[in-house]
């Protein structure tokens, strides 16, 4: 489907439930509120959930006091639902519960979409979800504000690792151009979405790298974050992204995953690749999802029962 028409459906409703997959990154987040601004400048109503809490270090985006957790809030009722970000219709988690046959809209770059959508505006060649809706309203004519191009800017900026990942395109380039154009201040921006190690937390910080294990003939690093680690720091540091910056920088690392521990019963696997390992197939073989060079899946068994999974599957690929 492509822009113009998806847009022409859109406009056919009047209140909508606009949702992305659990545990948020930037681009998830920032193109919920994005769409959630657009719509309600056109007199649509409009509700942004989400099965998880928005992350501290995101806090500070435009309309980020609109981002409900689901437990939180009362079901809303709405014409149709937005899901955005997301490659399967089960990675948002318990809000499928009030889906009850609305039409659902699916926007999404994931080259793992099963296009579960009643209509469809996947393009897995895009940076982002960001970068998607920049066509969508450009498309709609829809008048740009500093508040949705820096919303749009942030979920660009983060997908692309600050413009670095192969994802990065020329195309993605002009389009930040265009939304630096209203007065956004890019290295603020880093320093926001990129915030340094809390000096409260850097000791712990080296006790987790020390803990890394390197395995499968020093091609992948493996990390186990118990819920008492994870607790144990600063709400606003983004723990995990700064594991990966620091790992990935060994030499001759193909894979870095990180298991953390929702609950004991339950781990979120975070995985990421360097060159030629894609890791969203492998997520794919627990119910995940993700692109080449970084994906995620969330499994009902403890971290060290899904260590050993993922491990012997990154084994058989290797």
């Amino acid at each position: 489907m492509t822009p113009k028409v998806l847009w022409t459906k859109i406009k056919k409703y009047k209140s909508f439930l606009i949702a992305s997959h659990y545990n948020p990154d930037a681009d998830a987040a920032a193109s919920s509120l994005a769409l959630g601004l657009v719509l309600k400048a056109l007199g649509k109503k409009t509700t942004v959930v989400n099965e998880d809490h928005l992350s501290p270090w995101l806090e500070f985006l435009p309309q980020a006091q609109h981002f409900y957790k689901r437990s939180g809030l009362k079901q809303p009722v709405f014409e149709a639902v937005i899901i955005l970000d997301c490659g399967e219709l089960e990675r948002i988690g318990g809000v499928r519960r009030w889906l009850d046959g609305q039409p659902i809209i699916n926007i999404d770059h994931h080259v793992t979409n099963n296009l579960f959508g009643d209509m469809n505006l996947v393009y897995p060649k895009s940076s982002s979800t960001c970068e998607i809706l920049f066509d969508l309203f450009k498309c709609a004519k829809v008048k740009m504000t500093k508040q949705v191009a820096m919303l749009l800017y942030a979920g660009m900026m983060t997908d692309t690792g600050s413009f670095r990942f192969e994802n990065t395109s020329a195309k993605t380039h002009t389009i930040a151009a265009r939304l630096l154009s209203f007065g956004l201040s890019a290295p603020n921006l880093y320093q926001r979405l990129y915030p340094g190690i809390p000096s409260v937390d850097i000791t712990k910080f080296i006790d987790v790298i020390h803990s890394a294990q390197l395995l499968l003939k020093n091609k992948v690093y493996c990390v186990l974050l118990p819920k008492k680690t994870m607790d144990s720091f600063s709400k606003k540091f983004d723990l995990k992204e700064k594991i990966f910056g620091l790992l990935r920088m060994v030499e001759g690392i193909e894979v870095v995953a990180i298991f953390s521990e929702p609950n004991p019963s339950q781990t979120r696997i975070n995985l990421r690749s360097q060159s030629y390992f894609d890791v969203a197939r492998l997520a794919a073989q627990f119910n995940g999802g993700g692109h080449e060079k970084a994906a995620g899946a969330k499994v009902k068994m403890g971290l060290e029962g899904a260590k050993k999974k993922v491990i012997a599957a990154i084994r058989k690929s290797l």
